[in-house]
């Protein structure tokens, strides 16, 4: 049997490569609003980095987000992001990677 190709995203804020289900993207419209997208199908530029509360704290730290994605982000959307991802690990941890 054939094995499948594990597609690999690079995390903007490490640096180092991760299979893609292992990274959540922030992605950005035409229209300059910023979400974060766990579908990873939304439509416009995307940025990746790993679920980890400390990446997603040092994003915040030296705004990188802001950079990549060429967009200025609020405080709150930081303050979103790593509650979303605080929650994801938290979740990955109890059930697992599902």
């Amino acid at each position: 049997m054939k094995k499948r190709k594990i597609p690999l995203r690079k995390s903007v804020v490490s640096g180092d490569m991760f299979p893609k289900k292992e990274l959540l993207r922030i992605a950005r419209s035409k229209e300059g609003e910023v979400s974060i997208d766990p579908t990873g199908k939304k439509p416009g530029r995307g940025a990746y980095i790993a679920i980890e509360p400390s990446e997603a704290q040092l994003a915040w730290d030296k705004r990188i987000l802001d950079r990549v994605l060429e967009a200025k982000l609020t405080d709150e959307f930081y303050q979103e992001l790593l509650d979303y991802v605080t929650h994801q690990k938290a979740r990955r941890e109890l059930f697992g990677n599902e």
